[in-house]
C-alpha cells in the first residue's frame, strides 16, 4: 500500500460487522399519505453517505460526508424542483471510528462555513455561479424566495438561491486537518479547514472572486464545460493522489454537452489538478452504458484508482444490479486538454482531409465541430471515431462484483475508503431515511427484513487481483 500510516497509529480492529450501522437520529417526523392510508416517516441524521475518506493517521476512523440534506422532487407553483424539508439545514462532516466489538460510533460533526465562518446552506446557487435550475420548496410546498413574507416577483422578491450553497458529494481529508470537497453544483471543489471554514475555492467561472488557489501566477479554474453536467449528477467523486500533489475528481454521468440531447451516452469525464505546478489533465471514462453512474473514487498510487460505478437501483427493482467496482489507470489515457491540431496530423484515416480540432473556451474538445458527448452518442461516429484518433479512455478492470460478494440491499454506493490491509470499505447513501420509490418495493424489503432507507451502513469487501 502506498499511504502508510505512522508507526504510533493504532491497529485495525480485529473485528468488523458486516453492514455495520453508522449512528444516527430522528430529526423530522413526517406523516405521508399513500395509498388511502397514513404513514409516519423519519428523517434521519444520518445523511453521511455522500463519500468516505480514511483518517489520515488512525486506521479506526473514517470521516463521512452528508449532501445538501433531506430533500425529496417536488412540482409546485413554478413547477419541478425539490422540496427542502430542512431549509437551513447545513452540510457537514462526520468523524468515525470502529470500537474494538466492530460497531461505529461518531466522534464529533464538523459543519460546513463560508469564509465568514457563518454555517452554509444546502440550497441551488445563482445561475451564474453554477445553479441548476432546480426551484426550491420549502416543507409545506412554498416557493422559496428571497423575502418569504412578501410574494414571489421575478424582479423585486426572486427565487431563494445561496451563493455558498454546496450539494456535496465528494470528500478528501488531509493530515493538517483540512478537507476538500466536491459538489453536484458548480461543480465546486472548496478546501475547508480543521474548524470547516472555507479557505480555498476552485471551479469554472473566471468572474467568481472566491477562486483563489494561484499557482505560477495563474488562477486554477476548471474546465468550463463541466457545468453542463446534468442536474443531480455532477462532480460526484474526489481523491488525492499518495503523494498529496493532485487533485482527482469525477462527473457521475455524461454532460449537457452543449444540450440535454448530447447527455445520454456511455462518455462521462475525469479531471485532475496538481496542485504544485497549476496543470490541469482531462480524461475520459466509458461507463458499462448510459444508465450507469460513477459515484467514488479513491487514489491507490498517482495513476490508477478504484471507481465506484453503479445502476442506482435497488436488487427487488432489477433482476441483475450492477454495483461494481473498477480498478481504473490514466497513464496510457488520453489527455484530452492537451490536444492540439498538429498532435492528430498523420494518425486521421486520411492524411490529406483537413480535420478541424479545435478547444473551445465553453464546450471543451471539438472534432469537426461536434463535442466529445455528441460524438460518442452518434450512431454513425461513437466510440471507434475516437479511437481512430487514438483518443482513449481510461483503462478499467472489474475489482469487486459487489452484489456477488455480500449481502447489499441498498440502491446507492456512494463511500468508498482504501483501508490499510487492502480491503475497500463501502457506504450506502440513506437520502436521511427518505425515499421516492414504489411503496410496494419498499414493503417487500420490510417482509424480508431489509430496510431500504433505514441508515448508513459500512460494508468491507477485499478487490480481486488486477493486471
Amino acid at each position: 500500500m502506498s499511504n502508510k500510516h505512522n508507526n504510533n497509529s493504532m491497529m485495525l480492529p480485529k473485528k468488523i460487522i458486516q453492514g455495520g450501522a453508522l449512528p444516527h437520529k430522528t430529526i423530522l417526523r413526517l406523516q405521508v399519505s399513500t395509498n388511502n392510508s397514513d404513514k409516519i416517516v423519519e428523517v434521519r441524521n444520518g445523511g453521511f453517505g455522500s463519500d468516505l475518506a480514511s483518517h489520515p493517521t488512525n486506521p479506526n476512523q473514517f470521516y463521512a460526508l452528508t449532501d445538501r440534506g433531506p430533500n425529496a422532487d417536488f412540482e409546485g407553483s413554478e413547477g419541478a424542483g425539490k422540496k427542502f424539508l430542512i431549509a437551513d439545514y447545513t452540510p457537514r462532516i462526520g468523524l468515525f471510528e470502529i470500537q474494538s466489538d466492530g460497531t461505529i460510533t461518531k466522534i464529533k460533526e464538523i459543519l460546513l462555513k463560508d469564509t465568514s465562518k457563518n454555517p452554509i446552506s444546502g440550497l441551488p446557487n445563482p445561475k451564474a455561479l453554477g445553479g441548476t435550475n432546480e426551484v426550491p420548496y420549502d416543507i409545506n410546498g412554498q416557493l422559496m424566495t428571497c423575502d418569504s413574507t412578501r410574494p414571489f416577483d421575478v424582479a423585486t422578491n426572486p427565487i431563494k438561491t445561496d451563493i455558498w450553497g454546496l450539494d456535496p458529494e465528494g470528500l478528501v481529508a488531509l493530515t493538517d486537518g483540512s478537507f476538500w470537497v466536491s459538489d453536484e453544483y458548480g461543480p465546486h471543489i472548496v478546501h475547508f479547514n480543521a474548524e470547516g471554514v472555507e479557505i480555498e475555492r476552485i471551479n469554472p467561472f473566471n468572474n467568481d472572486k472566491r477562486n483563489n488557489v494561484i499557482v505560477n501566477g495563474k488562477i486554477l479554474l476548471l474546465p468550463y464545460e463541466l457545468c453542463k453536467r446534468n442536474a443531480n449528477k455532477g462532480m460526484e467523486s474526489l481523491t488525492i493522489t499518495p503523494d498529496k500533489t493532485t487533485l482527482v475528481a469525477m462527473i457521475e454521468a455524461s454532460l449537457n454537452n452543449p444540450s440535454e440531447s448530447d447527455a445520454s451516452c456511455d462518455l462521462t469525464r475525469i479531471v485532475t489538478i496538481n496542485l504544485k505546478t497549476g496543470q490541469i489533465a482531462q480524461y475520459l471514462y466509458r461507463l458499462n452504458n448510459a444508465k450507469q453512474f460513477t459515484s467514488g473514487i479513491v487514489a491507490i498510487d498517482n495513476d490508477k484508482f478504484y471507481v465506484i460505478e453503479h445502476d442506482r437501483k435497488f436488487p427487488l427493482q432489477t433482476e441483475h444490479p450492477q454495483k461494481h467496482i473498477y480498478k481504473i489507470d490514466i497513464s496510457q489515457a488520453t489527455d484530452i486538454e492537451s490536444i492540439v491540431k498538429a498532435n492528430y496530423s498523420s494518425i486521421v484515416d486520411n492524411p490529406h482531409r483537413e480535420l478541424d480540432l479545435v478547444q473551445d473556451e465553453n464546450l471543451g474538445l471539438l472534432i469537426d465541430g461536434q463535442t466529445l458527448e455528441q460524438i460518442v452518442a452518434s450512431e454513425s461516429l461513437g466510440w471507434e471515431r475516437l479511437f481512430e484518433l487514438a483518443i482513449l479512455p481510461v483503462k478499467k478492470q472489474l475489482a469487486v462484483d459487489v452484489m456477488s460478494e455480500i449481502n447489499y440491499p441498498h440502491d446507492k454506493l456512494e463511500g468508498i475508503w482504501l483501508r490499510e490491509d487492502g480491503c475497500i470499505g463501502l457506504l450506502n447513501d440513506d437520502d436521511f431515511g427518505i425515499t421516492d420509490e414504489d411503496e410496494n418495493i419498499e414493503q417487500k424489503y420490510l417482509d424480508i427484513n431489509r430496510k431500504i432507507k433505514d441508515t448508513n451502513r459500512l460494508y468491507i469487501v477485499k478487490p480481486k487481483s488486477c493486471e
